[in-house]
């Protein structure tokens, strides 16, 4: 599964548009568009959606690659990782009821 960072990257590069050109329509310095490309930084949500827009890619791909992200952030050196998300997914799902 691909990363926010590498779905932004792959884009780019399929548009043929430097890190140059997307700051500059996005008005997001380089050094920091580059730095979500290499999965060393990561994006607000408002970020997400532009980079969405600019794109034309599918915003709900962009926001699960973003929030899934996030989540292996915050978990990846944790034992009961798994035993986590599960329980999280049952809460979510009680809290959409």
């Amino acid at each position: 599964m691909n990363t926010f960072g590498d779905l932004i990257r792959l884009a780019r590069e399929n548009k043929g548009l430097f890190l140059r050109q997307v700051a500059a329509e996005l008005d997001i310095d380089q050094a920091i568009i580059s730095k979500f490309e290499r999965n060393e930084r990561k994006p607000t949500k408002e970020q997400v959606l532009k980079f969405a827009k600019f794109y034309k890619l599918d915003k709900d791909e962009l926001l699960v690659a973003w929030l899934s992200d996030r989540v292996v952030d915050d978990l990846q050196d944790e034992n009961l990782a798994d035993k986590a998300l599960k329980a999280a997914e049952e809460k979510i799902k009680q809290k959409k009821k």
